[in-house]
């Protein structure tokens, strides 16, 4: 079992994640910068630590098997984040970052499909500029995690497929997974690295 710490507990996909990872019997370090939106549960030790306090998250993230990142890019600062990382001395961390970089059938990434249809999430920029900074390091087993278009809430299945920089449809054209079997993924991700210095997608 892997000693988690993870940054966004509350979050939409940091809540599933942090539920499938105490399902599976992990320890899990749940980071917020409000810990009253936790309460508390077997396996899980919540701290007060945000990503524009360093100095804190470093000492907090110090003694973790791996890291899991998933915040809104637009909010925090991917290079201070890697830093802070790589001063706590994990070696291992996932950094979920969005779907916009993702690869079309065309050959243009979802973003500029999107930006054509007048379409743009304040965090999908963010998200591929924070791709890029993370597809960089050099000193970290690395691993970058784009969703599905779509992805509400939802059952959890288990059962979707995985890509690397292809954006992925099921047979009706539609890119989508529920946060539920978007966090199966990550914590699978954890117990049997498969994308070390990569990025890989998940979807129907």
């Amino acid at each position: 079992m892997s000693n988690i710490a993870l940054i966004g507990a509350t979050g939409n996909i940091g809540s599933r994640v942090l539920s499938e990872a105490l399902a599976r019997s992990h320890t899990v370090t749940a980071i917020t910068r409000d810990p009253r939106k936790l309460t508390a549960r077997p396996g899980m030790t919540v701290k007060a630590a945000s990503t524009t306090d360093p100095v804190v998250l470093t000492q907090v993230l110090k003694g973790h098997d791996a890291v899991v990142v998933s915040v809104k890019w637009n909010e925090n600062d991917v290079s201070r984040v890697i830093d802070t990382i790589r001063k706590s001395g994990v070696k291992r961390a996932l950094f979920v970052v969005g779907a916009g970089s993702l690869i079309r059938k065309d050959g243009r990434t979802h973003f500029d499909h999107m930006m054509e249809k007048g379409v743009q999430p304040p965090t999908s920029k963010p998200a591929m500029l924070a791709l890029d900074a993370i597809r960089a390091i050099k000193d970290l087993d690395w691993t970058a995690i784009s969703p599905a278009a779509a992805i509400p809430a939802g059952q959890r299945t288990g059962k979707f497929r995985l890509g690397l920089d292809q954006f992925l449809v099921d047979s009706k054209g539609e890119s989508r997974i529920s946060r539920e079997d978007f966090a199966i993924a990550i914590i699978d991700e954890i117990e049997k690295p498969k994308h070390i210095r990569k990025r890989f997608t998940a979807a129907y």
